[in-house]
């Protein structure tokens, strides 16, 4: 389903890939394909296309949603190289192709755009059977994007950060799935820290390893007074 916030509109498509639509006519994705979620759809109607990191970067599913005069910003450790699954660098892409660090902020037409620290604690739950975290410091980002007076925020896969506590943003786009991000109670209890006006949780329920109690994080949210609501697929 579609959620109506303010001026804009939302569609979760699966896993980490969201659409943003103004009243001004701006499209923007985040993180746009992967695992068949993109499979039939052929919009090619973004504006602005945005990929937090390797494992999100998907070239097929880029050029399923950007139109023609886009403008792709990838997180500047994206590398085809070390992708074995993709072969084409996000510069051999035919559209506009910005890199972005995980600490900067700047505007973009009618757009105002910053990025945060993505990654997983090395101390925390989220690391392989090496103890290695899954998502290492400098190898992604979160994206906050204010379009028509809105602003949202897609944390990316990360842990709940000591950063995230000191935003300002409007809908805030927690993954909830775990294992390899802040699972449902960590995102909760940030939506809970940051009190946005809406909460819609994506990044859940695509595989095995993702599965989750959507209902169980809306009735956890709810409970501490922040509004939330679920795009079911």
């Amino acid at each position: 389903m579609t959620v109506h916030f303010g001026a804009v509109t939302v569609d979760w498509l699966g896993y980490a890939t969201v659409r943003l639509e103004s009243e001004t006519g701006v499209v923007i994705y985040i993180d746009p394909g992967r695992y068949g979620v993109l499979e039939g759809y052929d919009a090619r109607d973004g504006d602005l296309v945005l990929v937090s990191h390797d494992d999100h970067y998907d070239p097929d599913g880029i050029r399923r949603v950007a139109h023609e005069d886009a403008l792709v910003v990838v997180h500047e450790s994206i590398d085809a190289d070390e992708i074995d699954r993709v072969d084409e660098q996000p510069e051999a892409l035919p559209y506009e192709v910005e890199r972005v660090r995980a600490d900067e902020s700047f505007v973009l037409g009618p757009l105002d755009l910053f990025t945060t620290p993505a990654y997983n604690d090395p101390e925390g739950p989220h690391v392989d059977e090496r103890g290695a975290p899954y998502h290492p410091e400098g190898r992604g980002c979160g994206f906050a994007v204010t379009v028509d007076g809105v602003s949202v925020f897609w944390p990316g896969d990360t842990d709940a950060l000591p950063v995230h506590d000191d935003l300002d943003i409007d809908l805030l786009l927690p993954p909830i799935g775990g294992a390899f991000t802040m699972d449902r109670h960590e995102a909760a209890a940030l939506a809970a820290r940051l009190r946005p006006q809406l909460v819609l949780p994506i990044h859940y329920d695509t595989f095995e390893a993702l599965e989750t109690d959507a209902d169980a994080f809306v009735v956890d949210v709810a409970n501490r007074s922040v509004p939330v609501v679920l795009d079911e697929q």
